[in-house]
């Protein structure tokens, strides 16, 4: 574990400590990706560490991530979401992970896993970048742009292929770190 990130966009605690454990390393944990995925909608038009200072009560909020869960929540558990000042409350994003559930188990029955769905879009094996400075860097590549047209044919919402560059930064599809960060090297070994 790194202690400092050398990446500019980690600048508090809690992003320093996102930045070394979790972005840019390759998941393939379905509850993890699901979450990270919902997260990523979440934070649409906000900045990612209020997405990361609120992700405990997320995780409270949407029974850990609990897809088979969240597919069947009701009116009354999205009055009750609606309610939660830990939480983003926007109706269209809590409904978004309500159909994003329901769209998750469908590719989970039809694929075996939402990870051998995913990875698939980097021909399962992560994208290494080599960038010295984040100038310039793209918001979407020509691989988010199928992701994301794929996951809204499948009904997923609030996957533009912003938020698909994002999810796939996140959850190690692409290594992002800069060459300068220490994290960059440790992430391009893992697979």
């Amino acid at each position: 574990m790194t202690k400092s990130a050398p990446c500019p966009w980690a600048k508090t605690p809690i992003d320093l400590a996102y930045h070394d454990a979790e972005w840019g390393v390759p998941q393939h944990d379905d509850r993890a990706l699901f979450e990270l995925l919902i997260l990523e909608g979440a934070q649409a038009g906000l900045s990612w560490n209020t997405i990361l200072n609120k992700r405990e009560a997320y995780r409270r909020a949407f029974d850990n991530f609990d897809a088979a869960k969240i597919a069947r929540y009701d009116d009354r558990k999205v009055a009750a979401l609606l309610a939660d000042a830990g939480i983003v409350r926007n109706r269209l994003k809590i409904a978004a992970a309500i159909k994003n559930a329901q769209a998750f188990l469908a590719v989970q029955k039809e694929f075996g896993s939402f990870d051998r769905y995913l990875w698939a879009f980097v021909d399962y094996k992560p994208i290494v970048n080599r960038r010295r400075t984040f100038a310039g860097a793209p918001t979407h590549t020509p691989q988010s742009d199928a992701l994301s047209k794929d996951l809204l044919k499948r009904g997923f919402k609030f996957v533009g292929t912003t938020i698909c560059h994002a999810f796939m930064q996140a959850t190690g599809m692409v290594n992002d770190h800069l060459l300068t960060c220490p994290r960059h090297l440790v992430c391009a070994r893992l697979k």
